[in-house]
């Protein structure tokens, strides 16, 4: 397109537009609110912090209980999760919270019956400590919650 000189009516058409876009981008600035509150919920359900406490899920009229087995939570250092009262496979994704770390897969093995172990290990981040999330999957339902790394 060669360049045109600048008409009234051009320039009219650009004002508009730029109104336009200003007024949008000040709404949505304005009305905007995080997905994540401030009170440790998400979209209204409730967080569970690994690092300190254990956390219950329900599955199939079921308690599904998930634990970190290793207490020293730090980065570059094997992570221990068990997951009891389950009966299938579970898999899990570790993906980072404060900052985009990627995704860490946790491999599970059967410990007994109804008990699997999984073991991971979590890069080291600029940001100390660090916040990780967890989420679990077994029979299409996923388990979310959230623990913190020191470097």
């Amino acid at each position: 397109m060669a360049a045109e000189k600048l008409t009234r009516g051009r320039l009219i058409q650009i004002i508009v537009l730029m109104t336009i876009l200003i007024s949008a981008f000040v709404w949505r600035t304005v009305t905007y609110t995080s997905s994540e509150s401030d009170d440790g919920t998400n979209n209204g359900v409730k967080i569970c912090h690994l690092d300190t406490t254990n956390c219950q899920y329900l599955l199939d009229d079921k308690n599904v209980d998930v634990q970190l087995l290793t207490k020293d939570l730090t980065a570059q250092t094997p992570i221990r999760l068990e997951i009891t009262n389950i009966d299938v496979k579970p898999s899990a994704i570790v993906s980072g919270v404060s900052m985009n770390m990627g995704t860490v897969p946790i491999v599970f093995t059967q410990y007994n019956k109804n008990t699997w172990v999984g073991e991971f290990t979590v890069p080291k981040c600029t940001h100390n400590p660090m916040v990780w999330a967890l989420d679990i999957t077994a029979k299409s339902t996923t388990m979310s919650s959230q623990f913190t790394v020191s470097k």
